[in-house]
């Protein structure tokens, strides 16, 4: 299997080629086109992902994160959820590589098999990076007005947590 996985890029790069040779088609002037797009549009997105990443290491110093989860942990008290998921459950619309660092955690802690480790999971399934999205592609294509988007997607984000809580419970 190590060899298939090494060689299958090779191949499928090869595979290419040959098709658009066979279509004559001058593969590397539209290779060089294409990276020539590709470079224009990391040039475009670049602002978009500074300004995120910005916010996301001003919101997470700042602070509010704890704040927040004492007291999100002090109004759901009465639901089974373990206190060690809600830092999850808020960054991942923010930041996924932020909820995944977590995910490592809990799964470090009590195993990925636990009910923890399986909450974990579903709820890295059952929702986005909300946030992130709207940052980059909405940034990237200029649009300001974001409102509507964003609430829609935090919503989203919200019923994802919730149905990651129910499924756990129910099936776990």
């Amino acid at each position: 299997m190590e060899v298939i996985s090494k060689i299958i890029l090779p191949i499928f790069i090869i595979i290419i080629v040959f098709y658009g040779v066979k279509k004559r088609v001058n593969v590397y002037d539209v290779f060089l086109e294409g990276a020539k797009d590709g470079l224009i549009a990391t040039f475009n997105i670049f602002p978009a992902i500074i300004a995120m990443i910005f916010a996301i290491n001003i919101f997470l110093d700042s602070n509010v994160l704890s704040f927040v989860i004492t007291n999100v942990s002090k109004m759901i008290g009465g639901i089974n959820l373990p206190l060690e998921i809600i830092p999850m459950a808020l960054l991942r619309p923010i930041s996924g590589t932020a909820s995944l660092a977590i995910m490592n955690d809990i799964f470090k802690s009590f195993g990925p098999d636990s009910y923890m480790g399986r909450l974990a999971s579903i709820l890295q399934g059952c929702t986005d990076t909300t946030v992130y999205v709207i940052a980059l592609y909405f940034g990237s294509i200029k649009i300001a007005k974001i409102r509507h988007a964003l609430w829609g997607g935090l919503f989203a984000d919200l019923v994802g947590i919730i149905m990651a809580i129910v499924l756990t419970n129910l099936f776990f």
